[in-house]
């Protein structure tokens, strides 16, 4: 029997019988009661606690050895009981002692999912409850309460496991990667994460191209490669890559875990040409590069995609943009001509947490934005944009702040427009979670725009660092 279906169905009970107002309640449960429960349950279950002469009964980790057959009857009996009793108090407090019984075993379960390619949900029950379960990574600059004065809900009391519920997801379709453990070496030692953002270039690669269908204006991306000059034809995409490539190799320089660039600004060889460019290397220069490596995304057939790479040249996912950005052309509007792909790709990571990258609209798209926040717990959200502004997204990153979600945004100087240089004071930011003690000025990091960008002079070299870590 799969102990995550019991701790699911329990969940999917909870949620839809009881009101914020019960959560709230829950939250000042007293310690008499609770010490209650806790006898009912050890008289059930002993195994779940700790057999020590102290007088506090103590939650104690199991093991695959303590889940036999007859544990699951007396869990299964005593969680009857308790619907039948309609006792919801007992319920929370039995999966929060089953959340903490099963901290070793779910820590295993993160150790087995970093040899997958990716994750599926601990529980075969979600179709039926409603809820998905994984294992929860924790993350440095997480508070251990986060969202309890924020949202009055069940996962407030979880710390072990991942709850996701699908009323939340709605129809996205969501695809997990638990990072290998050696990806990010230098993490477990300096509790941090240095992150390198560049904005690439200033020179635009494309045309912008409307069209009309089903009585809908939209526009499409169309990239170009060959660049005419007396010497004769050059390939775009060979000096679009190489810039690319310098980019990672000063990145690497620097010892930067990440490497994100912007939207728009890849091409359709960019990829392959990483990929060999890192498989060519030796084992120590691999290990030298960002441990993950975004590139810029590329539009292509109605999808607007980014390709995430790791150090050792594997392909990690594809991430699609999901809702379309809406473009003023000659004083009309326009609308990216994207078909929504539905698939979000959450990376864990033990210290880390979980993040994911949103590709500019998706970012501001609040509805969104806070939907994946709050299924998935997300600390960190990688923001590569195309956008003729700052404002907006900064006026977004503050939605963040109180569920300790850190945000990178970088932008491009591509997308500078005459007459809009005043938006363009900076061409990034990161925002994140410190301490108290910390200034408070180093909440958000600017990432200043070079001179020559406003008199079109471009020289290819600006890459930005900022550093995250533990609070």
């Amino acid at each position: 029997m799969n102990i995550y279906n019991i701790v699911a169905e329990l969940c999917s009970l909870v949620i839809q019988s009881c009101t914020e107002d019960f959560f709230v309640r829950y939250s000042c449960f007293s310690i008499e009661e609770k010490r209650h429960i806790y006898t009912a349950v050890a008289e059930k279950i002993p195994c779940l606690f700790d057999n020590s002469e102290s007088q506090e009964i103590e939650i104690r980790p199991l093991s695959e050895s303590d889940l036999t057959e007859a544990f699951f009857e007396n869990l299964q009996t005593l969680s009857e009981e308790l619907k039948n009793a309609g006792d919801f108090f007992a319920i929370v407090c039995l999966v929060q002692i089953l959340d903490e019984s099963l901290s070793s075993l779910l820590k295993a379960k993160i150790a087995e999912a970093q040899e997958d390619d990716f994750s599926v949900v601990l529980n075969t029950n979600r179709e039926q409850t409603g809820i998905g379960l994984l294992p929860r990574c924790s993350c440095v600059w997480e508070r251990k309460h986060r969202l309890a004065h924020s949202y009055n809900r069940m996962d407030n009391f979880l710390f072990n496991m991942l709850l996701m519920e699908n009323t939340i997801l709605g129809e996205l379709i969501d695809k997990h990667f638990f990072l290998k453990r050696n990806l990010f070496p230098h993490f477990k030692k300096n509790r941090s994460l240095k992150i390198a953002a560049t904005p690439l270039r200033l020179e635009r690669n494309f045309e912008v191209l409307p069209y009309s269908e089903e009585k809908v204006q939209y526009f499409k991306i169309e990239y170009h490669d060959t660049c005419h000059s007396e010497l004769g034809s050059e390939s775009i995409f060979e000096a679009e890559n190489e810039l690319v490539w310098g980019k990672i190799l000063s990145a690497a320089k620097n010892h930067a875990d990440i490497i994100v660039f912007p939207e728009m600004l890849g091409n359709p060889t960019l990829a392959d040409f990483v990929t060999q460019k890192i498989k060519s290397l030796s084992e120590s220069e691999r290990d030298s590069l960002p441990s993950l490596i975004i590139l810029p995304s590329f539009w292509q057939k109605k999808g607007n995609t980014v390709t995430i790479l790791d150090k050792f040249g594997n392909l990690v996912c594809r991430q699609s943009k999901q809702n379309p950005f809406r473009a003023e052309l000659d004083g009309r509007g326009y609308l990216e001509g994207i078909t929504q792909s539905l698939v979000v790709n959450i990376f864990h990571y033990e210290g880390i947490g979980r993040f994911a990258v949103l590709i500019c609209k998706d970012f501001l798209t609040t509805k969104y934005m806070e939907q994946l926040m709050r299924c998935f717990k997300l600390t960190l959200i990688i923001v590569p944009s195309f956008s003729t502004g700052s404002y907006d997204f900064r006026q977004s990153f503050d939605l963040c702040a109180h569920d300790d979600c850190n945000v990178v945004w970088i932008n491009t100087c591509a997308a500078l427009e005459k007459g809009k240089e005043a938006n363009f004071e900076n061409i990034g930011y990161v925002r994140k979670r410190i301490s108290r003690n910390d200034d408070e000025a180093q909440k958000l990091c600017k990432m200043p725009i070079c001179d020559g960008a406003f008199s079109g002079k471009c020289e290819h070299d600006c890459l930005h660092y900022e550093v995250m870590g533990a609070v």
